[in-house]
């Protein structure tokens, strides 16, 4: 596991989430280089969603992983958020794939 990996699973911690997938999609975009980590794609299930909106549901994941965006001088240029609560989860075989990057395909 990589120390951006790492980093931003840590950072999730405090969402208490009863699952958890993250995943380094920096090899499906443009300008990817052999171990860049500049893309991800969160899977995450956590009580803390029930009763908000999507748009809620991310900015608690943004909130904790701020310090790791470029914007704030971090790596991770992208982050796609899959946030479900536990009820909705329990009804799903899986997270929706992430697209190819448009020159990627």
């Amino acid at each position: 596991m990589t120390n951006t990996t790492t980093a931003l699973q840590s950072a999730m911690a405090s969402l208490s989430p009863t699952h958890l997938t993250l995943e380094n999609e920096s090899h499906m975009h443009a300008g990817y280089f052999e171990g860049k980590e500049s893309h991800f794609k969160l899977v995450i299930v956590s009580q803390a969603f029930d009763g908000l909106r999507l748009a809620a549901r991310h900015q608690k994941v943004y909130a904790e992983v701020a310090p790791y965006l470029t914007a704030n001088g971090g790596t991770v240029h992208a982050l796609a958020i899959h946030a479900y609560t536990p009820d909705e989860w329990a009804g799903m075989t899986q997270a929706p794939d992430s697209p190819l990057c448009a020159s990627r395909r």
